[in-house]
C-alpha cells in the first residue's frame, strides 16, 4: 500500500526531499531523492540504513564529475554519431563510476560493497575514447594512421598556398582592398576592389556584405586549393568514422544503464549521509509491536527547535490540549516526519528512536475548505476522518489535528469522543490535538488514552513548546485577555457567564501545575544534592588516586634502594669469595661473612606477627590425646592422620581426635641467625642457640654454623636446642649424621645442659 500523497504534503515531507536533493552530487541522485517514498518493507529499510551507516563511517562517496549520460547512450543506441565532447563526457563519467567501485571495495564495511557489484567494467571504452580524443573533445592526430597521414599533408600544403599568395601581393597591390591573404569558404583568397576585379585572373569565391570587395582565388593557387579541399574532406570523413566507431562502442556497452542506476542509488545514499551530518540525525532502531519511543526528538525543519520525548505503546493515543501557537501541530508533524524518514532509510532527528514499520500514516492536518467544491472546514475534516477510520489499524500511525473543531463545541466534543473510542477499538496508535475540555476528562477515565499538553508561561504569554505528558492543557483564554488589557468588567462578566462549574477544570489544572512545579523543584534539589555527592565522591577518589600514586612512588623508591643495597652486598660477597680462594685469607673471609650476615640480620625489620589462618597443628606441636589421657608431641603429618610421641610410645591418631595444647612459648632471643655467644661454660666452645625455632629454620642455621666453623677451623660447636619432647633434638641429629663436615657429636655433660645440648666436633 502506497503512502497517501496528501498526508506526505501535510507533514512537510517534500521539504525534506528537497533538502536531500540539494545534497546530491549528480542529477541521477537528485532525481532519485525527489522521487523517494516511504517503504513498508522492514528488510529493505534495515538494508538502506546499513548503507547510510557505511557511507557515514566507512566509505567517503565522491561522485562529483559523474554526469547523467542516459541520453547519450540512448542516442548512440539509435545509431547517431556523438560529438567528441559528448563521448568525452561519457568516458569521464564511466571512469568515475569505476573509481567509486574501487573505493567501495577498499573501504566498505559490507553493505555498499554488495551494491557496487552491479557497477560495470567500462575500461575498454574509456581507454579507447581517452586515447582518441583530446581534452577539448577533438580527435587526436594519432587516433588512426590515415588521420595522422592526412594531417601531415594538410599543414605543409597550407604553407605552400600562403607562400605563393604572399608572393603575388606586391604584384596586385594596386587592385587589392587590403594587403592580406585571407580564407573564405575554406579556400585561400585575396580581397580585390570590386571596381577592378576584372584585372585579376582567378575565381570569385565570395563578396563582402557591402559589395565593395570581392574575394578572388588567383589561378596560380587554384590547383593547390583544390588539393587542400580534397584533403580536408578526407580528414573530415576519417574523423567522422572514428567518432562513429566510438559511438558504436558506447551503444554496445550493455552495462551502462545498470551502472548509471547504481550511481544514482549511491548518490542518494551519500546525500542521506550528508543530511545526517548537517542536521545531526541519528539512526533509529526498528521494533515490532506498534510501540514508539523517541528521546529528545525535534522537528528537523524548524530552526532551534525544542526537543521532547514521545512514547506510544501502552498509551495507544496521546491527546494534546492547550492554547493555540503552543506547538501542538509541530509535535504531530515531528512524529510523522520521524516515521516517514525512518521508512525512507534515513536517520531521524532524535537522540534515540525506537520505531515500528507502519503500513500508512493517516493524517488530518490543516484546513482545506473550498468554495468551488462546496466544502466547509468541518466538511473537509469529516472527509479526512472518514478515510482515517476506514484504514486505522495497529500497523498505521494516526495524526489528527484540532479534532472536533469547525462546528458546535458540544456536538464536536461528542463526535470527537466517539471517533477516539472507535480508534481505540481498532487498536490504532497516534497523536490527536484538540481544544475541547470534555475530551480532557474523557482521557482521564479511558485506558489507552492519555492527556498531554504543551508548556505555556502565563507571565510572559509565551509557549515553551515543551511536551508535558500526563497533564491536560489549559486554554489560558481569560488570563491572556487580562494581560492584553481587556476591561475588568468584561472579564468579570465572562467569568459569571461561565459559572462556578465551568472554571472547575481550569482550577484543577492550575493546582496540578503547582504540584508539578513543587515536584520539579524537589527533583532539582535532589539532583543538585546528587551532583554535590558525586563531586565529593570524585574528590575522594582523586585523593585516593593521589595517595595510591604516592604509595607507588614510595614503593618504587624503596625497591630502588633495596636493589642498590642488594647490588652492594653482591659485590662485597663476590670480592670476599675471590679472596676466599686463598687458603691464608679464608678464615678472615669467613669471619667477615659471619659479621656481614649478623649485621644484615640486625638491620632487617622484625616480621609482623601473622595471623595463623591454616591448621595450627604441625610437626613439633604439643597436643592432648583424650583417648589415651596423655599429652605428646607431633612427629609426622599424614593428611588427616598424625603420629604422636606419647612418652616412649608412638601412636597414630586422627586429627579430629587431638587437641592443640597451648604452652607458653620460650622467650626467643632478640637477634636471629646463628647465635654464637661467649657465655658457654667452656670459653673455647662456640655456642649456637636454636631454642624456639622451627625445624627447617633450625636445620638451616645449624648447616650455616657448621660451614663457618669448618672454614674457620673452630671445634667443637655447642648447639643448644632444649629438651622438650626431643623432636628438635632428634631431627637435628639426623642432619648431623649426614653432614660430611661433622666428625662426631654427643650430649653435653649433665651439668652443662645434658640432653638439651649437643656437642658437635667439626672435622679438621
Amino acid at each position: 500500500m502506497s503512502f497517501d500523497a496528501r498526508a506526505l504534503s501535510a507533514l512537510d515531507f517534500p521539504r525534506v526531499l528537497s533538502a536531500l536533493a540539494e545534497r546530491s552530487a549528480t542529477t541521477l541522485g537528485a532525481e532519485r531523492a525527489r522521487a523517494l517514498r516511504p517503504s513498508d518493507d522492514a528488510r529493505r529499510i534495515a538494508r538502506e540504513l546499513d548503507e547510510v551507516e557505511d557511507a557515514l563511517f566507512g566509505v567517503s562517496l565522491s561522485l562529483g564529475g559523474i554526469q547523467d549520460i542516459r541520453d547519450l547512450h540512448a542516442r548512440a543506441g539509435e545509431g547517431r554519431v556523438l560529438a567528441g565532447q559528448e563521448l568525452l563526457n561519457a568516458a569521464y563519467s564511466l571512469d568515475g563510476a569505476m573509481t567509486v567501485k574501487r573505493a567501495i571495495n577498499a573501504n566498505s564495511r559490507g553493505p555498499l560493497r554488495e551494491l557496487a557489484v552491479d557497477l560495470g567494467d567500462h575500461s575498454e571504452l574509456v581507454r579507447r575514447v581517452l586515447s582518441a580524443l583530446d581534452r577539448d573533445g577533438g580527435v587526436r592526430d594519432d587516433a588512426s594512421p590515415r588521420l595522422r597521414d592526412l594531417r601531415k599533408r594538410i599543414e605543409p600544403l597550407r604553407g605552400r598556398i600562403r607562400e605563393r599568395l604572399a608572393a603575388t601581393l606586391d604584384k596586385w597591390a594596386d587592385v587589392l582592398q587590403e594587403h592580406i591573404v585571407t580564407i573564405r569558404r575554406d579556400r585561400y583568397v585575396l580581397p580585390v576592389q570590386a571596381s577592378r576585379v576584372g584585372q585579376v585572373q582567378g575565381i570569385i569565391v565570395d563578396a563582402s556584405a557591402t559589395g565593395q570587395t570581392y574575394f578572388v582565388e588567383p589561378a596560380a593557387v587554384t590547383q593547390l586549393n583544390n588539393e587542400l579541399t580534397r584533403l580536408i574532406l578526407d580528414e573530415e570523413a576519417e574523423v567522422r568514422r572514428i567518432l562513429t566507431e566510438l559511438s558504436g562502442l558506447l551503444a554496445s556497452d550493455a552495462a551502462v544503464p545498470m551502472t548509471l542506476a547504481v550511481i544514482g542509488e549511491l548518490d542518494l545514499i551519500a546525500a542521506k549521509a550528508r543530511l545526517a551530518r548537517d542536521w545531526r540525525l541519528n539512526r533509529p532502531e526498528q521494533v515490532e509491536g506498534g510501540s514508539y519511543d523517541l528521546r529528545e526528538v525535534r522537528h528537523p525543519l524548524i530552526e532551534n527547535p525544542v526537543a521532547n520525548d514521545l512514547a506510544l505503546g501502552e498509551t495507544k493515543l496521546l491527546l494534546i490540549t492547550g492554547p493555540n501557537m503552543g506547538g501542538k501541530t509541530a509535535t504531530i508533524k515531528t512524529l510523522g516526519l520521524a516515521v516517514l524518514m525512518h521508512q525512507c532509510g534515513m536517520y531521524v532527528a532524535a537522540a534515540s528512536a525506537r520505531l515500528p514499520v507502519v503500513r500508512d500514516v493517516l493524517v488530518d492536518i490543516g484546513d482545506e475548505q473550498s468554495i468551488e467544491a462546496s466544502l466547509s472546514t468541518f466538511a473537509s475534516h469529516l472527509k479526512h476522518l472518514r478515510y482515517v477510520l476506514r484504514h486505522a489499524a495497529p500497523d498505521t500511525l494516526v495524526l489528527v489535528d484540532e479534532l472536533g473543531s469547525g462546528t458546535d463545541p458540544n456536538e464536536g466534543a461528542a463526535l470527537a469522543q466517539a471517533l477516539i473510542e472507535c480508534l481505540l477499538t481498532q487498536d490504532a496508535r497516534g497523536v490527536i490535538t484538540s481544544h475541547l475540555s470534555p475530551l480532557k476528562l474523557f482521557a482521564l477515565e479511558t485506558p489507552g488514552l492519555k492527556n498531554a499538553s504543551m508548556g505555556f508561561d502565563v507571565d510572559t504569554l509565551a509557549p515553551t513548546y515543551a511536551l508535558q505528558v500526563g497533564q491536560p492543557g489549559r486554554s489560558f483564554a481569560l488570563a491572556i485577555a487580562q494581560r492584553m488589557g481587556l476591561p475588568a468588567d468584561v472579564l468579570g462578566r465572562a467569568e459569571d457567564l461561565l459559572g462556578p462549574d465551568a472554571g472547575l477544570m481550569e482550577r484543577m489544572l492550575e493546582g496540578l501545575e503547582r504540584e508539578r512545579a513543587d515536584l520539579r523543584a524537589q527533583l532539582d534539589a535532589t539532583a543538585a544534592a546528587r551532583r554535590d555527592a558525586e563531586a565529593e565522591l570524585g574528590r575522594v577518589r582523586a585523593e585516593r588516586e593521589t595517595l595510591e600514586a604516592r604509595r607507588n612512588e614510595m614503593l618504587a623508591e624503596a625497591s630502588q634502594k633495596a636493589e642498590s643495597l642488594y647490588a652492594d652486598a653482591v659485590e662485597r660477597v663476590r670480592t670476599l669469595r675471590a679472596r676466599a680462594q686463598e687458603d691464608s685469607a679464608r678464615p678472615r673471609v669467613m669471619q667477615e661473612l659471619r659479621e656481614l650476615r649478623v649485621a644484615a640480620q640486625k638491620t632487617r625489620p622484625a616480621p609482623a606477627p601473622r595471623e595463623d589462618r591454616g591448621d595450627p597443628i604441625r610437626v613439633g606441636s604439643s597436643v592432648d590425646v583424650p583417648a589415651y589421657n596423655a599429652s605428646g608431641q607431633v612427629l609426622e603429618l599424614r593428611g588427616d592422620d598424625l603420629v604422636v610421641q606419647l612418652g616412649v610410645m608412638k601412636v597414630g591418631v586422627k586429627r579430629r581426635d587431638v587437641r592443640l595444647k597451648q604452652e607458653p612459648k620460650p622467650q626467643a632471643p632478640k637477634t636471629r641467625g646463628p647465635r654464637f655467644t661467649g657465655t658457654a661454660p667452656t670459653a673455647s666452645l662456640k655456642e649456637l642457640q636454636l631454642r624456639g625455632m622451627g625445624v627447617e629454620e633450625a636445620v638451616e642455621e645449624l648447616r650455616t654454623a657448621i660451614l663457618e666453623a669448618h672454614a674457620l677451623k673452630e671445634t667443637p660447636l655447642r648447639v643448644v636446642h632444649g629438651k622438650g619432647q626431643g623432636v628438635l633434638r632428634r631431627l637435628l641429629r639426623e642432619y648431623l649424621k649426614n653432614d660430611k663436615k661433622v666428625e662426631s657429636f654427643h650430649d653435653a655433660e649433665p651439668n652443662q645442659g645434658g640432653h638439651g645440648v649437643t656437642i658437635v666436633n667439626i672435622r679438621r
